[in-house]
């Protein structure tokens, strides 16, 4: 289903976090970014050391996990997202310490059932990945690994060969959070590089947090992530401003 629609058209992939600030809140940020023009969403699964996030998505696994959002919840809602919106993929965020505490099988299976397509785990490093690729990969759930700014040729080939869908390149080095502006010419560089490698579908995420962004990441990558803007507006529970922010992404996307 995710490669399908990087087949399509250039993605709007839009994270949110579950449970934050509510169940019910999560499910309409959810709702509200699929009606205006998301085209997969990443589900984030709080947890409480999320290495990888900047200040307004920390927060947000903070109050979720106080809350007592567990995997279990997660699925939950994931299960009423897809049963209202059953076109939609929906990959699950996580941090590999959840997986890990379910049980690589169990968890696959539970997300499998919950209407998941698909993993991303920015804690888990290819090298170490094999075995829960394998295992997702027998119930069609796919896996994404992710590229930074300092990874070499070596490792472009690794990520690629291990990636199932689509690469996840992080637009700068550091964690996420929005941005005025990006690093666009080391972008363009680094994405250059990247595409003499592989053929792989290329999604841009980090910093993303305006149309402007959207449109110049449409231009050299094959899909456009955005994180932190969408979550502070959750947190607000402002799902007017959320409705536009996703409209204005979607509608500076180049095909």
């Amino acid at each position: 289903m995710i490669r399908k629609i990087f087949q399509e058209r250039k993605p709007l992939i839009c994270y949110f976090m579950a449970g934050y600030p509510s169940v019910e809140d999560s499910l309409k940020t959810a709702y509200t970014l699929i009606e205006s023009g998301a085209d997969i969403l990443e589900v984030g699964f709080p947890f409480s050391d999320p290495v990888a996030d900047g200040v307004t998505i920390q927060v947000a696994h903070e109050k979720a996990v106080k809350d007592g959002i567990t995997p279990p919840k997660v699925f939950e809602i994931t299960k009423n997202i897809k049963e209202r919106y059953p076109n939609i993929p929906l990959i699950a965020m996580t941090y590999y310490n959840p997986i890990f505490k379910v049980g690589e099988e169990k968890f696959c299976k539970m997300a499998k059932d919950s209407g998941i397509d698909g993993f991303i785990v920015p804690d888990l490093p290819p090298e170490e990945g094999k075995n829960f690729k394998e295992t997702a990969n027998k119930l069609d759930l796919s896996v994404t690994f992710l590229l930074a700014p300092t990874s070499d040729e070596d490792r472009i080939k690794l990520v690629s060969s291990m990636s199932d869908d689509f690469i996840y390149y992080v637009s700068l080095t550091g964690i996420t959070g929005e941005r005025q502006t990006l690093p666009w010419d080391e972008l363009r560089e680094k994405l250059s590089l990247v595409r003499k490698i592989t053929d792989k579908k290329v999604a841009v995420g980090f910093g993303v947090s305006k149309g402007e962004h959207a449109k110049i990441i449409s231009q050299i990558a094959d899909g456009v992530i955005v994180g932190s803007a969408i979550v502070r507006l959750q947190g607000k529970k402002d799902f007017e401003s959320l409705k536009n922010l996703v409209q204005e992404l979607k509608s500076n996307i180049e095909v």
